[in-house]
């Protein structure tokens, strides 16, 4: 029997990784410590182990703690330039296994093929960010309020930062930290998701031949696993700033923890994100942004479009073509990119759609597109689900909670203040989306009484984001930022400097002080 492994090369990829055979039980490099427990990986693709990996236990956790300490006293002294030349260079290196990283990505989270490969786009993206950002680490100047005097402002590494990744985009995330933190000129220890650790081994490994051939002291690059090391991570008062990606319970506990030993975090936490479909909209442009939304990655994206809120006028004939649109959808495997939509990481996840779709339906909502589990040959792994449509109100609890899956939540409005006040009806704060070619609306949207969310967008849907920007949003997503922009001010400690250059020593706001 030809398995997805075999037929789309998986095993070749795994070995290019520096990963060992599929199903030979462990995994090679950084991960394979002596003394944890096992993590099995198994795909959502088909069920199929791919590998095993090694936790770290609590001495592993502790030598590489050291390790980065040590490090962070030599790399922080490495010209930022320099710094952002060898982050170069792991941008190269990434060039070289996009491929194999693409086709691991997509097996073991279960993205389409094509999200696995732009996945490690971004990684490649946010390297030649970094790059450039490596020369551009400004402060400023200010004028003194005393006579020969000099005042500015300059950044400094922060230290250690802890990174702490979610599933659905196992080497992304790392990335738009780590990368950052290295050209700041701190040093990273990564916990990846337990369910997919072969992501943060095959990273590493693509990474330490760049580390080795420009002498970078080991600890630079600091892989953990298992669930005890995030907690190792929060409690650590040696790690300045930890950056947590996932749930908004999970984020409570993280920032209570770090809080609480005066350590900085960044979070990116859930999202409930809404797409408004004016009566003034282009039907299909919002036929793309919905429906890519609700089910790319099969609804397991921070930014995935949960509910649509359309204009009363257009309601029917949006409601239309959606239905058109799901009937086409072509779910399976997701290495085949005949497919539009793969499975759900696990079954615990599945389990998760189907008691959301029974609450929406005891609260009240009615089912426009059927939901459910996809079973028969080609999905044994159990994880396959339909994609959802359910008519609903904003006010449902199951509508205010977000739910890691492909179930998609229509509603009407009358007012563009209607519509935004609905978008803004939930507790999560990510992204948001207009659809519209009235200019009052997009405007009104965009102002200070429109989208409360971290990103907002006009005629493009909430998925997706450019490195470029800041990503990240506000209330229960937990108001961290990440990637572009001025976001590494976050990954540096800010210092204000006054100099006298004078004779004298007058005192700031005029004060005496007279011996």
């Amino acid at each position: 029997m030809i398995t997805i492994a075999d037929q789309f090369g998986i095993k070749e990829a795994l070995k290019q990784l520096g990963i060992e055979e599929i199903n030979e039980g462990t995994s090679t490099g950084a991960a394979n410590f002596a003394n944890g427990k096992i993590i099995e990986s198994y795909s959502p693709a088909d069920g199929t182990l791919i590998g095993k990996v090694k936790t770290s236990s609590k001495e592993d956790y502790e030598k590489a703690m050291q390790q980065a300490s040590e490090a962070f006293l030599e790399w922080r002294m490495v010209p930022a330039p320099k710094r952002g030349d060898i982050v170069r260079q792991m941008g190269d290196e990434l060039r070289k296994f996009k491929e194999p990283l693409g086709k691991l990505v997509s097996y073991e989270m279960g993205k389409s093929l094509q999200e696995g490969y732009g996945e490690v786009q971004e990684m490649i993206d946010i390297c030649d960010f970094a790059v450039g950002l490596s020369r551009q680490l400004y402060g400023l100047t200010m004028h003194s309020e005393r006579p020969l005097h000099r005042m500015y402002e300059q950044y400094h590494p922060i230290g250690t930062v802890g990174i702490i990744s979610a599933f659905n985009f196992p080497v992304a995330v790392w990335s738009w930290n780590a990368m950052i933190a290295w050209v700041c000129g701190d040093v990273a220890i990564w916990k990846p998701s337990s369910k997919v650790p072969l992501c943060g081994v095959a990273c590493q490994n693509i990474i330490k031949t760049v580390l080795k051939r420009n002498n970078v002291p080991e600890g630079v690059s600091c892989l953990v696993t298992g669930n005890e090391s995030g907690d190792l991570i929060n409690n650590d008062k040696r790690i300045s700033l930890v950056s947590f990606t996932g749930s908004t319970r999970i984020g409570r506990h993280v920032s209570k923890t770090v809080a609480e030993r005066f350590g900085n975090t960044i979070l990116e936490l859930g999202g409930n994100n809404a797409i408004i479909v004016s009566e003034h909209a282009d039907i299909s442009m919002v036929l793309v942004g919905a429906v890519f939304g609700a089910v790319g990655t099969a609804g397991q994206r921070c930014t995935s479009t949960r509910r649509l809120i359309i204009h009363e006028s257009v309601y029917d004939k949006t409601i239309s073509v959606l239905k058109n649109a799901y009937g086409q959808l072509q779910i399976g495997n997701p290495l085949d990119e005949n497919n539009h939509v793969g499975p759900l990481i696990d079954k615990g996840a599945v389990q998760d759609y189907l008691d959301a779709i029974e609450s929406a339906k005891k609260e009240g909502g009615k089912i426009i597109v059927e939901g459910g589990l996809v079973e028969g040959e080609g999905y044994e792994s159990g994880c396959y689900v339909r994609p959802c449509i359910i008519e609903a109100e904003n006010h449902f609890d199951i509508v205010q909670t977000e739910t890691f899956a492909p179930i998609l939540y229509v509603m009407k409005y009358s007012t563009i203040e209607e519509a935004i006040a609905l978008q803004n009806g939930v507790p999560q704060g990510l992204s948001s989306s207009i659809f519209t070619n009235s200019m009052r609306e997009m405007e009104l949207f965009l102002s200070q009484s429109g989208s409360d969310c971290g990103i907002a967008n006009v005629n493009i849907g909430t998925s997706g984001a450019e490195i470029g920007g800041a990503f990240g949003g506000e209330k229960e997503t937990g108001g961290g930022r990440e990637s572009g922009s001025d976001a590494w001010k976050a990954y540096m400690r800010r210092q204000t400097n006054t100099i006298n250059y004078g004779t004298q020593l007058p005192l700031a706001q005029g004060i005496k002080f007279d011996l």
